[in-house]
Order: structure tokens, then sequence, then C-alpha cells
């Protein structure tokens, strides 16, 4: 598998016939936390398993962090162990929500620990019916491995360090989040609307085409280097309500060409808890 940001559906359904990769369902809802493996027990692609983004893919233990803070290594670890995951696995990460709750989320973590070979389902599970390929109902598991990984914490950006990077007129702050929530004009999840003084905001919604996959690598590139103006992509964070959708933007940029950007993991919803201030 050579794919390491997207991956269509008739490329999936070529490795999933040759179980030649790990295939994980990140379905989840937030206002329905239960129901992503729900209706993954009731219609799946064959060969894979879930993980969920409250339980499996975010520590709610921890305080502070935000909604979905990021778990610790070992927990993480413990996760792919179950899951079956080996460094030499190609995975691919799909949802129903186009990459964004949470399949870009997943694909972060493994690139944080080292994962090469990690795709996203280009327009997710949508894509998979209307190529008209098969479904397979029941929970399914695979063999569990003995593995240990370790985050390049470089790649993740805490709210102090956060605030040191807003007093650089070179480092840019994007924030994945809707447009109203940006501005403040409302605010359905946290207790204050708003965004980060000096963020600018990119939707997670603009790296998608009509038929809701990704827009062509070129145009987004253009997209990006646009608000970039000229900054390197390592000068660049991402950020949006909890860490989740953040990651669909920098996912975007990676399968542009644009490498090196970062994620700020406790994003708006941390940033509050941390005293934060909100401009609108």
């Amino acid at each position: 598998m050579r794919p390491t940001t997207l991956i269509s559906a008739t490329e999936l359904a070529t490795l999933a016939a040759a179980g030649e990769a790990l295939i994980v369902d990140c379905r989840f809802d937030l206002a329905d936390p239960e129901r992503g493996a729900r209706e993954y027990a009731q219609a799946h692609i064959p060969g894979a398993v879930y993980a969920d983004l409250n339980r499996d893919l975010s520590d709610l233990s921890k305080t502070g962090l935000g909604r979905h803070p990021l778990p610790d290594a070992e927990r993480f670890a413990a996760v792919l162990r179950r899951l079956g995951w080996t460094p030499q696995t190609p995975v691919v990460a799909y949802d129903d929500a186009n990459g964004t709750l949470a399949a870009a989320r997943l694909w972060w973590m493994l690139k944080l620990v080292g994962q090469r070979d990690v795709a996203v389902l280009d327009g997710g599970l949508a894509a998979w019916r209307a190529a008209g390929l098969p479904l397979r109902a029941g929970l399914e598991s695979r063999p569990p491995t003995e593995v240990a990984v370790h985050f390049d914490e470089r790649r993740v950006v805490d709210t102090a360090e956060l605030r040191e990077l807003l007093q650089n007129p070179h480092f840019l702050l994007l924030d994945a989040r809707a447009a109203a929530r940006f501005r403040g004009e409302s605010e359905p999840i946290d207790p204050v609307a708003g965004h980060v003084p000096g963020a600018r905001n990119r939707p997670f919604s603009e790296n998608l085409a009509a038929d809701g996959r990704f827009k062509p690598a070129a145009t987004l590139r253009a997209e990006f280097a646009a608000l970039l103006a000229g900054r390197d992509p390592a000068e660049v964070v991402h950020m949006c309500g909890s860490g989740v959708t953040a990651c669909h933007n920098l996912l975007a940029m990676e399968h542009a060409g644009l490498t090196g950007s970062r994620i700020y993991a406790p994003s708006w919803s941390g940033w509050l808890r941390a005293g934060g201030e909100a401009a609108t």
C-alpha cells in the first residue's frame, strides 16, 4: 500500500480483498456517542474493526485539556494491540463524515507514532456505498498484537506553547470550525463563543468537493498557499473545537504536499479551560 493521505474506494476494495491492511471504522456522532458502534455492527466494510473516538482515540479522564484529550502513548498502544496493529501493517481509516469524525484523527495519531502507510478513505463510507461495494454485519476482530509506541511530541502543541507562538508574526493558527462558530455567532457545544485572538478561519468543509471527496491536491495547495501567504507549512498550527476536525485540515495540507504543520490538541475547548481569552 502506497497512499499516505487518501485512498479511493476501489483501491481499498483491492486491499480488503487481499487482506493486506488493517481497516478501521471510526464512525462517531457527537450527539449520540453510541451510534457509530451500533451502525458498525449493522453494516461495515468487510474486515473492518471499530475504534471509538471517546474510548479509543481520546482519554476523557484527563481534565483541562479539552473535550477530546489526546491519550498517552501507552493507552493508545493498548488500543492498537487490541485492533491487531503492527508497524508493518498498512492502515485505512474511514467514517461517514468524509474523514472528519474521526478517521482523520486516527490517521494523525498513527502519524504521531511513526506509521507511514496510513490513509483515509476519500469520501468515506458513502463513497464505498456509491461504488456498489459490499458491506458486512456483525462484529469483527483481528488477532491481538504486542506493540509499544511513542508519540512524536514535537508535532503536538499545548496551550503554553501556543501562547508563545501567538507572539510570532510569522506564525499562523488555522481554526477548522464552521465560520459562524469562529465568528462567535453560534456555539452549540462549548461554553463560550468566538475564537483564539489572532487565529484565521479555514472551515474543514472547504476541503471537500460537492461529492464529499477531497478537492484535487492542486486545488487544495492553491487554497492553503493563499492562507499561508509565503509561510512555511511548519509555521502553521491547526485547531478546532476539540482537536478532531483540525486533523482534517492537516490531512488536506499533507495531501496537497504542504507538509509539516501541527495540531493544537486541546483546541477551543481546552483553550477556554485554560483561561484563554475569546475574540469575535
